[in-house]
Order: C-alpha cells, then sequence, then structure tokens
C-alpha cells in the first residue's frame, strides 16, 4: 500500500522545511530507516527517515523548495501501484502544462517532451558541471555557498569528517587572485535575497521580545587583568584551551546561583524561578544567530565549559544541532569582542529574564594607588525584562559576575 510521505516538525519552531538535499529519486528502491532527504529547518539541517520499504514512486518538491509541516514531499509503495488518487491537484496541474507544451512539439522535434535525452546535462548547475562537485564531499550547504561565489570545489580542502568540506571551509576559502587588496566590484542593480528558514523564526522571536518584554539596561565595566593573568596561566598547562568567553560564562552561572531571580521566565500569569541553570551562548552562523545550551553549567568547571562550548558552536555553524542542545537555556551570553565591539545591548532570547552583552577586552589607562598603570578593562551590558527583574536586582548580579571575573580564584573552589 502506497504512503505519503509528509514533511515532519524537526524543531519546536518550524513553521516549513526547505528540501537542503534529496538522496533518492523516482524509482529508486528504499528500505526502512533509510535516510531520504536532508531538510533545513530554522536551526539546522535535519535528516529524513523513511518507515516504510518500497519504491519512491512520487516526488513532489525540488531541492531547494519550502514545504509546509504536514506537505506530501513524496509517495512510496510497490512498483506500479495506482497512486492518482494520491496525487491531488498535483495530477491536475500538470493536465494543463502538457497541453501547452503540445503545440511546441509540433514546432520543435527536439523539445523536453519528445527527446529527454539530449536535455539531460542541463539541470546541472554551471559551477557543478565545472568542476565535477557530485564526486566531491560536501554539504549541501557548502556546495550552495560555492556556487553563489563561483569557488571550485576541487580546490577547497575540507576540515570536516574524512574530508568533507563544510560552510567553514567555504568562508575561509582565498581563491590566489583575492589575496591582493581589491575595491570591491559595486553591483550592476538591486538584489532581493531569499529570508530562509532560520532567519525567519529569528526575526519573529527577536521582534516578539523586543516589543513584548519591557527592555532595560545596565552597563558595568570589569577589570580584566587578573582573569587575564589566570588564563594564561591555566592554559601553559592544560590540554583544553580556555577562553575570556568561558570565564564569563562559568562567572555567570555562580552568579545566577546566588540570584535566582534572574534565572527566571515569564509565564503569564506568574514567573518561573528555574532550579537548573542552563546558559545558552550565542553563535553567529550565516543566517544569523544560534544558541546552543550548556546545561548544569554551574556544576562544570572551565574545562568541561569550554569543551561543550566549542563542540556546540561547531554543530551550530555547520547546521548539525539536535533540539535537545538548542532548547531549555535560562540565560544568554552574546559575545561580540572578538571583534572588536567595545560595548552594545543585546535582546533577550525568549523565555529568558535576561542576556548579558560582552564586549572587547581593552588596554586602557587605569588610576592604581594614585598612580597611572596599563590596565585591562571589559565593559559587559545586561538586558532584563522588567516584569520579571528589577533594577536593584540586575545591579546586584553584575556586581557579582564582575567580582567573580576580578578574582577568578573564586570560580576554582
Amino acid at each position: 500500500m502506497a504512503i505519503v510521505i509528509d514533511m515532519p516538525k524537526l524543531s519546536d519552531t518550524m513553521e516549513e522545511g526547505v528540501i537542503a538535499k534529496w538522496n533518492v529519486k523516482e524509482g529508486d528502491d528504499v528500505q526502512s530507516g533509510d535516510i531520504i532527504a536532508e531538510v533545513e529547518t530554522d536551526k539546522a539541517t535535519m535528516e529524513v527517515e523513511v518507515f516504510d520499504s518500497g519504491k519512491i514512486l512520487k516526488i513532489f518538491v525540488k531541492e531547494g523548495d519550502a514545504v509546509p509541516l504536514g506537505g506530501k514531499m513524496a509517495i512510496v509503495g510497490e512498483e506500479g501501484e495506482d497512486i492518482s488518487d494520491m496525487l491531488g491537484d498535483e495530477k491536475a496541474e500538470e493536465q494543463p502544462a502538457e497541453k501547452e507544451d503540445k503545440p511546441a512539439e509540433k514546432e520543435t522535434e527536439g523539445s523536453a517532451e519528445t527527446a529527454p535525452e539530449p536535455q539531460a546535462p542541463e539541470p546541472a548547475p554551471p559551477a557543478e558541471k565545472a568542476t565535477g562537485t557530485e564526486h566531491l564531499k560536501a554539504s549541501p550547504l557548502a556546495k550552495k555557498m560555492a556556487r553563489e561565489q563561483g569557488i571550485e570545489l576541487s580546490g577547497v580542502t575540507g576540515s570536516g569528517p574524512h574530508g568533507r568540506i563544510v560552510k567553514k571551509d567555504i568562508e575561509e576559502y582565498e581563491a590566489p587572485a583575492a589575496r591582493q587588496p581589491a575595491i570591491a566590484k559595486r553591483p550592476e542593480k538591486d538584489e532581493d535575497v531569499p529570508v530562509s528558514q532560520m532567519r525567519k523564526v529569528i526575526a519573529k522571536r527577536l521582534a516578539e521580545s523586543k516589543f513584548g518584554s519591557p527592555h532595560f539596561y545596565e552597563t558595568i565595566d570589569i577589570d580584566m587583568k587578573k582573569a587575564v593573568e589566570a588564563r594564561t596561566s591555566i592554559n601553559a598547562g592544560g590540554e583544553v584551551k580556555i577562553s575570556f568567553n568561558d570565564f564569563v560564562v562559568k562567572a555567570c552561572a555562580m552568579a545566577l546561583r546566588m540570584h535566582p531571580k534572574v534565572n527566571s521566565s515569564w509565564m503569564g500569569d506568574s514567573m518561573r524561578r528555574h532550579a537548573a541553570i542552563h546558559v545558552a551562548v550565542a553563535v553567529a552562523v550565516e543566517e544569523g544567530l544560534l544558541t546552543p545550551v550548556i546545561r548544569d553549567t554551574d556544576l562544570k568547571g572551565f574545562a568541561q565549559v569550554s569543551a561543550e562550548t566549542k563542540e556546540l558552536a561547531g554543530k551550530a555553524r555547520e547546521k548539525k544541532l539536535q533540539p535537545e542542545e538548542w532548547e531549555g537555556s535560562t540565560f544568554t551570553v552574546s559575545n561580540l569582542g572578538m571583534y572588536g565591539i567595545e560595548e552594545f545591548t543585546a535582546i533577550i532570547n525568549p523565555p529568558n529574564a535576561c542576556i548579558l552583552a560582552v564586549g572587547a577586552i581593552r588596554d586602557v589607562p587605569v588610576i592604581e594607588n594614585g598612580n597611572i598603570v596599563a590596565g585591562k578593562r571589559m565593559k559587559v551590558t545586561l538586558s532584563s525584562d522588567h516584569r520579571i527583574v528589577d533594577g536593584a536586582t540586575s545591579a546586584q548580579f553584575l556586581n557579582t559576575v564582575r567580582n567573580l571575573l576580578e578574582n577568578p580564584v573564586n570560580m576554582l573552589v
């Protein structure tokens, strides 16, 4: 009996999915458990498996097409099985197109309808034909980026498993001619860029957060001299390299334990004080921002926080995060210090009560014991939902974070 494969719900906020890649074509045999497609959701690229063995009798959508939740993707059944009653509008839409093509058949004998073989090379994108990318191991996103940027994948070294070319490899690729400084060429005309599923959801959620939650902001300047010394000492003898962001994440987790009001969510007619502390770390990806979660952050040491952050950030950039890795945060840290940004405000990541925006560590002159000496300072800004957190509570939380970062030895006990 033929079965329709519908678009499944692959994330909690998903409304539609984009077919990133088909692993099968019409006429292929499949077994239960086979991965038939890769689908781009608002959070990651997920795999879709088939639960019934049979033959792919119909594929409704092409790679790159968006399919709403519950929308038809394909039909699996027995060879020769009548599926006309399952095609629905698809069959009705095909008939007028065939009638319109008939006059063309009389005019040109070499049309696609009468002679499909000569047309076979046409669907292959120019970049694919020139480089033979179909024989290279590359993620669908990497192939798409390479086509858009005119990059030959044969010249790119893959850093993924088994030499697979991933998004990062395309981003970091430099053609020989591109190494020389050049003035960017001005586009000839405006370009309308399609909005990805991820960007749609980011826009919706942040607009709801910004205009639905009354934000207020508090900034504090932190002396990072001892943190810089501690990091240098830790990294000199450890296998895991600790970043300054790891210090901030750990400090926030410990401060949340002391200020449970900040570790809360607005539930409409109540406020939920979370028992566990799960800190999300904002990661920049091509389509926007993802926030993978380090669970029970307050119970983990620097090495574990660092290792998990690196692993989750890598998955986020390759769109391999699973739902359990991005859901359930109680607080978020967003760091733009690596871009040289000294101070900024961030929009709260719902349903969190607060988000901490972290700036760059600055070399500045400071006064110590009446003398001007070289100092290292870092500004952080806490965005708070005023329905949950008051100004004094936010200030107390920030002071605790500052005290921990200015005395990092207290985070080691």
